[in-house]
């Protein structure tokens, strides 16, 4: 009940730790007899074990299954759609998060051409996937999705795409540059997410991200300003 009510999951919890459960998937994974044979029954595996979850461990499994090294040459642009169903149906930071920098992140990486176009729709609310799954629905604004492309890329390090980055920043500020209010820009998980994220490259780039906040901190929440710039004052 701990974590459920840290969570504020409405999904219950079988009580399981994050080292126990891997220690736990660690031997399954490796099993070749248990291992999906095909991109098809490695993609339904997934998708059963979350659309079936009752208990949100089950759903960190389909996780760990969908971003198995054993399964490396399947992790490209065509698994997409899939991951965009997780997102808009997990619905919460610590689904969206992993999928996000763990699985959206490494594709684009290895993809940009092809990927990126992608990034920028869900930036701007687009969603190019709406309605490939029919029992999620179409999600022609998914706040999820936003998210997912301001922090698709905090792993990259120096080989992040600021252009990239600075669109998906800036379609989802408190403000457009007219002075309008943005669709999510007061919410607090695109907040957060904008902070990260200039927090991550502030790492790399320091330079570029104090002048991209003294560029746009107008148009900013003090809590995206703070995030921001912890690490660079």
């Amino acid at each position: 009940m701990g974590q459920q009510r840290y969570m504020k999951s409405e999904m219950p919890y079988r009580g399981i730790t994050s080292t126990e459960l891997k220690a736990l998937l660690k031997p399954l994974l490796a099993d070749l007899d248990l291992r999906p044979s095909s991109r098809g029954e490695w993609e339904a595996t997934v998708l059963e074990l979350w659309d079936g979850a009752e208990y949100r461990e089950e759903r960190y499994v389909a996780t760990a299954l969908l971003g198995h090294r054993a399964f490396r040459g399947w992790q490209d642009p065509e698994l997409l759609p899939l991951i965009r169903h997780l997102i808009v149906t997990g619905a919460w930071w610590d689904h969206v998060d992993e999928l996000a920098s763990h699985h959206v992140g490494p594709i684009l990486l290895r993809h940009r051409e092809i990927v990126t176009p992608v990034m920028r729709d869900w930036a701007h609310g687009v969603d190019p996937f709406a309605g490939d799954r029919s029992h999620d629905g179409p999600a022609q604004d998914d706040l999820w999705l936003r998210r997912t492309s301001i922090i698709c890329q905090l792993t990259h390090k120096e080989a992040t795409d600021v252009d990239l980055l600075a669109e998906a920043i800036e379609a989802n500020l408190e403000t457009t540059r007219d002075g309008e209010r943005t669709a999510y820009g007061s919410v607090f998980w695109i907040r957060k997410a904008i902070g990260w994220a200039l927090r991550q490259q502030g790492r790399v780039d320091p330079q570029w991200v104090l002048d991209y906040v003294a560029a746009h901190g107008d148009r900013m929440s003090g809590l995206t300003k703070r995030e921001a710039l912890k690490h660079l004052r």
